[in-house]
């Protein structure tokens, strides 16, 4: 089942000019992946029943064609592979001229919120997502492991705040691009935006923790290491592109 919605590109979504952001990008794919949840009975507004909740384990993100301020996008979603208790789930951004203009990749984790552990894809539950088993976005249908580097540049402290927690208690997904773009040097930063962003979310953060930030640039991507502030515990990897000045 291909699933699709309509967004608008808005004044909040664009980043210098009038091109979208990575960050806005995430947003109308979280929304998505959120609303066809939502209309096979296992989202948001049937969790408190079902006891279930989708956790995201990685993003894998290819700008081909970075839409514009005010246009009116059709993105594509749709469910294209459960093994036990994980999900596949694709992307497909367009714009009004039918250019795709993004493609991408989720991994996500079935939890049992009332327990908080870890359950099982029941076949009653695959079935409603009427599975897309041939359509993937990339040739490779694994979403690769991003690897921490050894060694880094520079680093930076971040305390969580009361704006960076979701509806389920924990850091915004969002917000570890945020983290990540906080931590670049000023002129890596002022390379925005990247077109190829890879998330590897690992452990997951709270209010009040701080973390530590590590920046490193490996194998010509620029990729910051989110860490607890001991740096014993590893939260997220968040990996971009290099860009030509």
């Amino acid at each position: 089942m291909i699933y699709q919605e309509k967004f608008k590109v808005g004044l909040k979504d664009v980043w210098k000019g009038k091109e979208v952001s990575n960050k806005a990008i995430l947003e109308y794919l979280e929304d998505i992946a959120a609303y066809h949840s939502d209309s096979v009975g296992y989202g948001i507004d049937t969790s408190d029943t079902t006891h279930l909740t989708w956790l995201l384990l990685d993003w894998k993100v290819k700008v081909i064609k970075r839409p514009q301020y005010g246009q009116t996008l059709t993105i594509h979603t749709w469910s294209r592979e459960i093994v036990k208790c994980y999900a596949y789930r694709d992307f497909e951004i367009y714009d009004e001229n039918h250019n795709l203009c993004v493609i991408a990749s989720s991994k996500w984790l079935l939890v049992n919120n009332q327990i908080g552990k870890i359950a099982k894809v029941e076949q009653e539950m695959a079935d409603k997502y009427e599975l897309e088993w041939d359509k993937c976005v990339f040739q490779e249908k694994e979403i690769e492991k991003i690897k921490a580097p050894e060694n880094y540049k520079s680093s930076i402290i971040y305390e969580i705040k009361r704006k960076d927690i979701d509806v389920i208690g924990h850091m915004h997904n969002l917000y570890y691009l945020d983290l990540a773009y906080e931590a670049l040097p000023e002129e890596i930063y002022n390379q925005r935006p990247f077109d190829e962003i890879r998330i590897m979310y690992k452990k997951e953060i709270k209010l009040g923790n701080n973390v530590v930030c590590q920046y490193a640039y490996v194998e010509n991507k620029h990729v910051v290491a989110i860490k607890s502030e001991d740096e014993k515990t590893l939260h997220a990897i968040v990996e971009l592109n290099s860009c030509e000045l």
